[in-house]
């Protein structure tokens, strides 16, 4: 039982790290689509900010997957 509440609390601690980063990165979305209406040329930082943060909302993702399978595993 033990395993399943670690597993369950790794969940949610994953599920509010992706919303976390998900925030931090629509800081940068924004100031990027705003370049891009204004026709400008966006930040660089503002492009590397994104990047950054998409490679590990899907890194944080992929783990997720991971943490739900193994509890699946468990409570079949």
């Amino acid at each position: 039982m033990s395993k399943k509440n670690d597993l369950k609390k790794a969940i949610a601690d994953s599920q509010e790290e992706i919303e976390r980063l998900e925030r931090k990165r629509n800081r940068s979305q924004s100031a990027l689509l705003q370049a891009l209406l204004e026709h400008k040329n966006p930040d660089e930082t503002d492009a590397e900010y994104f990047r950054v943060y998409s490679q590990l909302i899907e890194l944080e993702r992929t783990n997720l997957r991971k943490l739900k399978a193994e509890l699946k595993q468990l409570e079949e």
